[in-house]
């Protein structure tokens, strides 16, 4: 049965925590990483009613985006509402993990869904970032040792090749050694000329994990003194970054095309249908041609000058400041906010699909209790209540398509 370990390596690989923002608070927040896991529960944040389910259905791991204890804390008492629920948590075994902003930013992580959900083609980062630092790792090890090494390294976040896991290159060689008499070989004795057939093996790992890795190499390898090199790489752009920005178009497979360039009804009409939204708010003029678009998921508006300089028509996100609403209609650029829960929470939705594909003997889901916290007032039956009227047709609804 996997154990904690296993789902938290997993996440590390699928959403990279070097990918976080350097304020973000991400990883193993709670539990033991020896326990073993049945059931899994992911939820866009981690509330006294989602904590109730979790603990009500016996799950062993919860991922929830927003990550809890995001302050250092001195004192984790049931005096408040989030330390009562994380004793609760922890006195039933729940363990919980938040990938916040490496979900954000994954190669195939929450922008990159926002991005292909809404139809945009070429898809990249709408701010690149320079990759992590990298080193290759290379070590010399008897071929019957090979896997075990090999194993090893992966498991401490070497051998990542962009979307690619398990990465490594092996040549065949002979090694020779001559152990002194205060030697203890594996292979051989001391004090005569040993050759053996080695392979040689070739491995990335991020910068920050090589000692790590180091360390469990050392453990698994057969030999007393392993002959291991560590080289620098050098930094490269990668195709990871924050944010996504793409071509927006008419164009639906299986649907005949209307001959016109997209305006930004288009795209309102899309937002609407795929996340599913009976209300929200943007600024711009309607009628407005629209090609290239920037998308931030929950509380982007700070990328609002990334999609600026990228020439984005458009820029979508959850939500942002007055101000920024302000800043985007002086430059020109129509500003969408669509929602934070109606931006991240179809993730992980989605998320709960990925484990429970990586590990069939595990039942995860999705929160069935938790809710957006945000209604509209257009929903309600409400009373006038006198003063001015209200406009007819408010910025913040989009017609049907």
């Amino acid at each position: 049965m996997p154990q904690v370990a296993d789902l938290t390596e997993f996440l590390s690989r699928f959403a990279p925590l070097d990918l976080a923002e350097e304020w973000d608070n991400v990883g193993l927040l709670v539990g033991d990483r020896s326990r073993e896991v049945t059931r899994v529960l992911t939820c866009l944040t981690l509330t006294p009613d989602v904590a109730r389910e979790a603990i009500d259905e016996r799950v062993g791991l919860v991922l929830t985006h927003h990550p809890v204890l995001f302050r250092p804390i001195q004192r984790l008492s049931a005096d408040d509402p989030q330390g009562k629920m994380l004793l609760e948590l922890i006195a039933a075994g729940v363990a919980v993990y938040s990938p916040h902003t490496g979900y954000d930013n994954a190669p195939r992580g929450i922008n990159q869904q926002l991005a292909e959900l809404l139809g945009l083609a070429d898809i990249g980062p709408l701010r690149p970032v320079a990759a992590p630092a990298c080193c290759k790792i290379v070590c010399f090890v008897p071929r019957e040792h090979l896997a075990a090494v090999q194993q090893v390294l992966w498991s401490a976040g070497a051998g990542i090749v962009g979307d690619y896991s398990n990465c490594s290159f092996v040549i065949e060689g002979t090694g020779s050694f001559f152990g002194s008499d205060a030697a203890h070989p594996a292979v051989g004795a001391a004090g005569r000329l040993e050759s053996v057939a080695e392979a040689r093996l070739e491995i990335t790992c991020p910068e920050r994990l090589v000692p790590e890795a180091i360390n469990r190499l050392r453990a698994a390898h057969p030999y007393e003194e392993p002959a291991i090199d560590v080289y620098p790489l050098k930094e490269l752009i990668s195709k990871r970054g924050v944010g996504r920005v793409g071509t927006f178009s008419l164009d639906v497979p299986g649907q005949t095309l209307t001959g016109r360039a997209a305006r930004l009804t288009d795209l309102l009409s899309r937002i609407k249908t795929k996340l599913e939204l009976p209300y929200f708010q943007f600024v711009s003029e309607e009628n407005r041609e629209v090609s290239r678009v920037g998308v931030c998921c929950g509380s982007g508006g700070e990328l609002l000058p990334a999609a600026i300089a990228a020439g984005c028509d458009a820029f979508v996100t959850g939500e942002a400041r007055f101000h920024t609403c302000l800043e985007a209609r002086t430059a020109g650029i129509a500003l969408v906010l669509a929602g934070h829960y109606a931006t991240e929470r179809p993730a992980m939705e989605h998320l709960a699909s990925v484990i429970q594909g990586e590990f069939p003997g595990i039942a995860s889901w999705a929160s069935r209790v938790e809710r957006d916290p945000v209604k509209f007032a257009r929903e309600l039956d409400l009373p006038a209540s006198g003063g001015r009227k209200p406009p007819e047709a408010p910025a913040c609804s989009v017609a049907p398509a």
